[in-house]
């Protein structure tokens, strides 16, 4: 045997036998032991071990069968067992059996493969990028996978794979156009992740914010999409007709804040870029930043406030925390200035004489009535009827007497 052995292996042909041997022995073991544990659960604590044993040796004993087949070792006593293999793995039930295992270890090569791609941690475009190509290659390969498969199973029982194929691209022509939508889903699904408009991980708002939140999955047919509640949307592709991506490459923080007219604007824009330049000096938000802030001062004269901007050029995904970090620091810098930030007011003017309240009987349907005449410098007069709610009412003897009140300001806020 050992002349034997010497005189085959130098021959490349008997090596590539050998390759093909050791696979289809670790494809059957691989396929016995996912058997094996699918039955774990059902059977004694003690009899897996013995089970697994008896699985390795006869790996084992088929790893060498089909070398002696392979170096063709006639004198070895394992030459008959390797022979008795290779007929029953030309029939169709170990050709059957075959399939499945090679299958199996394909299968779990892809999805091995996939988890030793680990993305880093740090969000930027090749992370993105990754992430999402991640999951579509495992996908697609898992998918050419179970075909293939399919299309060997039935070339082994004696279906003409060509003739079907040839059938079902022609069942598929006949779909295809009552099956637009998926087409077209398909067709943008490529486009996106080609052009990598958007991808895993990445803000996103679809559609002019009717979906808004972050990427969690992305393939060729749909997108899924978290809001901040939690809420999972999954969207077609297909029908995702505009995208607006808050993560990509930088981002801006519009810092606004608002101030009372009667507020001294310079002080508050001098308070405003304190408060910025603190920010971006600042040793732990420093590197959220891109480039320095820029104050553009007042930018609008609102109804009830006027309003100050800064903006901040910061780092994709660091805007909110960017954000919320400087309204917290602004707040605290204008209640020190004594600076007032503004809530919503009314003003009420009842004409340039003095205003009465009296107190009246009367019916109450009537309701509160206001007259006045500015022009003629007529007293403004309220007369609550009997009845309507009034602060402080008096007691009942004295509703009995008009209530007349001191003269009141003019204008009353």
């Amino acid at each position: 045997m050992w002349e034997e052995l010497q005189l085959q292996i130098i021959k490349p042909a008997a090596w590539f036998k050998f390759g093909l041997g050791l696979l289809v022995t670790v494809a059957l073991y691989r396929l016995g032991l996912t058997v094996l544990r699918l039955l774990r659960p059902r059977m004694s604590q003690g009899f897996y071990p013995v089970l697994h044993g008896l699985l390795l040796l006869s790996s084992l004993l088929l790893l060498l069968g089909l070398s002696t087949q392979a170096f063709y070792l006639t004198s070895s006593p394992l030459f008959d067992l390797g022979k008795s293999v290779m007929d029953a793995l030309q029939a169709t039930g170990g050709q059957l059996l075959l399939i499945a295992a090679l299958s199996l270890v394909a299968w779990s090569l892809i999805g091995e493969a996939a988890g030793r791609i680990v993305p880093s941690d740090e969000f930027n475009r090749r992370t993105v990028r990754v992430r999402t190509l991640k999951g579509v290659v495992e996908s697609t390969l898992k998918a050419v996978v179970l075909f293939t498969a399919l299309i060997a199973v039935l070339q082994t029982v004696g279906v003409n794979a060509t003739s079907l194929l040839a059938s079902a691209s022609v069942l598929g022509l006949a779909v295809s156009f009552g099956a637009q939508s998926l087409i077209k889903d398909i067709f943008n699904g490529f486009f996106i992740l080609l052009s990598d408009q958007y991808g895993v991980g990445d803000d996103v708002d679809l559609n002019l914010g009717a979906v808004s939140g972050t990427v969690e999955a992305i393939d060729l047919r749909t997108t899924s999409v978290r809001d901040i509640s939690g809420t999972l949307h999954i969207m077609q592709n297909g029908q995702i007709t505009a995208i607006s991506v808050k993560s990509k490459d930088w981002a801006r923080v519009v810092a606004t804040v608002d101030v009372a007219y009667e507020a001294d604007v310079d002080q508050a824009i001098r308070v405003l870029e304190q408060v910025s330049r603190d920010l971006y000096a600042d040793e732990h938000w420093h590197s959220y930043f891109l480039s320095e802030p820029d104050v553009q001062g007042v930018t609008a004269l609102g109804t009830d406030a006027i309003t100050l901007r800064a903006l901040f050029k910061v780092g994709p995904k660091s805007q909110y925390a960017v954000g919320r970090e400087f309204n917290r620091r602004i707040k605290i810098a204008m209640d020190e200035a004594g600076i007032s930030i503004p809530y919503p007011q009314r003003r009420m003017s009842f004409g340039d004489g003095p205003l009465e309240i009296r107190l009246v009987q009367g019916n109450a349907a009537q309701g509160n009535a206001v007259q006045a005449n500015p022009a003629q410098g007529d007293p403004a007069q309220v007369e609550l009827a009997q009845g309507t709610p009034f602060p402080h009412a008096p007691a009942e003897q004295d509703r009995q007497s008009p209530l007349v009140t001191p003269p009141l300001k003019r204008n009353a806020d």
